[in-house]
């Protein structure tokens, strides 16, 4: 099945494949949904940060909050199983990382994938962590996973993070669990609107959607 394995190698490495996929048709021009605004894709951010101490403590309750051109959606981030993820990922949000970066790949019905600030796939914050997941995990609707490539191993990663948006994504274990979309997800869905089908799991999308910032909340 493509999108089972073959294909998911392909998510964290949408490193090597969304930046190669092209612009669809021109003759397919999309019109910018109703609760997007049209936004112009913004320059590549070179930043090298130092891996961060871990600073989440136990049983603390965290949210992200993610604004981008299309709305807002809320992440539950499940620290109790994967506390360096969790770490990584809000120390990231804390020092602005993910502020003015994009969806850069959106593949219809299965994931929308974004936190790269070089805004093609090929980039990260200089460092990684390493968090494998249970054998038993599974990809469900609304799941926040992080991306990583195909040599890297099961549980590694950077910055990038992908939803999914099918009911079942149908991937392997490889991919560390961020948490899961609490409220939002119709915006989650709208973004999933915008990839060009014609680009196959590549994922390139028709219209710019950008993050304009991720805020880390507690309690809750």
């Amino acid at each position: 099945m493509l999108r089972g394995i073959a294909a998911l190698a392909i998510v964290g490495a949408a490193l090597a494949v969304a930046a190669c996929g092209g612009g669809g048709d021109e003759s397919a021009a999309t019109v910018v949904p109703a609760g997007c605004d049209q936004v112009s894709k913004p320059p590549p951010k070179h930043r090298q940060l130092k891996r961060p101490p871990q600073t989440i403590q136990p049983g603390e309750g965290l949210t992200a909050i993610v604004d981008t051109s299309c709305g807002r959606f809320d992440i539950r981030l499940d620290h109790a199983r994967f506390p360096k993820t969790v770490n990584s990922f809000a120390y990231l949000a804390s020092k602005g990382f993910y502020d003015n970066t994009i969806f850069h790949r959106i593949v219809p019905h299965f994931i929308v994938q974004g936190g790269d600030p070089l805004q093609n796939g090929h980039g990260g914050p200089g460092y990684t962590v390493t968090e494998p997941p249970p054998p038993s995990t599974t990809y469900t609707k609304g799941t926040v996973a992080m991306a990583k490539t195909p040599v890297e191993p099961p549980g590694r990663s950077g910055s990038q993070f992908f939803v999914v948006t099918a009911v079942d994504a149908g991937l392997p274990p490889n991919y560390a669990i961020l948490g899961k979309v609490s409220s939002g997800f119709e915006v989650v869905k709208r973004i999933g609107t915008l990839g060009d089908p014609g680009s196959g799991d590549a994922g390139t999308p028709l219209e710019t959607v950008v993050v304009r910032r991720i805020t880390i909340r507690g309690g809750g």
